[in-house]
């Protein structure tokens, strides 16, 4: 996940899941992820749930189904995703969607976003210990990992064995794919810090962003590993529209609509990029300065026109290499 010019990269969040009764549109998700790559944006990202909500459920297209379609049908952008429920996956099976993923895409393309989730209901179906999820996120992971750098494997996890188990192909991507952790508790940012190459966050103002990626690098450094290595990723809702008002108006009603902000993380709807391209510009400026080096977009209504306006009157403010060359 090389960094570009100040260590500032760009994306956006792909629309695989809608508010009931809408069903998502995989061929309006196609045609999204090439203009965005046309635009020279940097990654997509897809979100992951298996079923989510009861009363007014949310139509999902699954993740790695969807990474798959943007895999073939795009041919630079990184592909992510934000994030993977890990507990919820057999770590072989997924070993094996990735690394086919991984080979569709071509080295280097391909970013594991993944976390222990939270949607108990979901862990219920799927026949997981919800109590549980912690252990099995770390062991899912062990294995994942396993199978896309080992030639043979050999051992047993709770049930699964490996009896000289070879795996073919390996990832393009050599030695892995890029894998992110998400979360917001020191236990996970510790995991972050030690596990992973990174971080992706959800929705965190700035402010929130700095006090948990300080102690993200901490923790890397009281294990010996080198701070900074490490990357982020931060996903924002962001309006742009005439006046802060009616911008903050739309993107608060998208929130609601879209998303859930649990009391209990630091996601919130403050965190929104809203206002005119000069006011999102001066907010983003001071996630830059907390820290964050990629930035996730998750555009009002998932409508071209923001992602337009983000590329045409938001990022030649805040990237010199849009008003010099206009691509990523």
């Amino acid at each position: 996940m090389t960094a570009g010019v100040d260590g500032r990269r760009f994306g956006l969040a792909i629309e695989n899941f809608t508010p009931h009764a809408r069903i998502p549109d995989m061929e309006r998700i196609l045609s999204y992820g090439r203009r965005a790559e046309a635009l020279g944006f940097d990654s997509l990202w897809v979100w992951d749930h298996i079923l989510l909500g009861s009363k007014f459920p949310f139509p999902f297209l699954e993740a790695l189904s969807v990474l798959a379609g943007l895999a073939i049908s795009t041919r630079r952008v990184q592909l992510g995703t934000g994030i993977l429920v890990l507990p919820l996956r057999n770590p072989v099976v997924l070993a094996k969607a990735t690394s086919s993923i991984d080979r569709m895409a071509g080295p280097g393309r391909l970013v594991v976003g993944m976390a222990s989730g939270w949607y108990e209901r979901e862990f219920e179906a799927c026949g997981v210990d919800f109590a549980d999820r912690g252990r099995i996120f770390e062991r899912n992971l062990e294995v994942l990992e396993r199978f896309w750098t080992e030639e043979r494997v050999t051992g047993a996890a709770d049930g699964m064995t490996f009896n000289n188990a070879v795996m073919l192909p390996k990832p393009a991507t050599s030695p892995r794919p890029a894998v992110l952790i998400g979360g917001y508790v020191d236990k996970v940012l510790r995991r972050v810090a030690t596990r992973s190459d990174g971080w992706l966050t959800y929705f965190y103002t700035a402010e929130s962003f700095g006090r948990a990626w300080t102690k993200i690098r901490g923790f890397a450094e009281q294990a010996g590993r080198d701070s900074s290595a490490l990357v982020n990723v931060a996903q924002l809702p962001i309006c742009i529209d005439e006046s802060f008002e009616a911008a903050d108006r739309k993107a608060r009603a998208f929130v609601a609509e879209y998303f859930d902000v649990a009391a209990w993380s630091e996601s919130t709807p403050d965190s929104a990029l809203r206002g005119t391209a000069e006011q999102c510009a001066d907010q983003l400026a001071a996630h830059f300065d907390a820290g964050v080096q990629h930035v996730c977009f998750v555009p009002w209504n998932y409508e071209l026109e923001q992602v337009e306006r983000i590329h045409d009157e938001l990022l030649p403010l805040v990237d010199p290499r849009r008003v010099t060359t206009g691509v990523g």
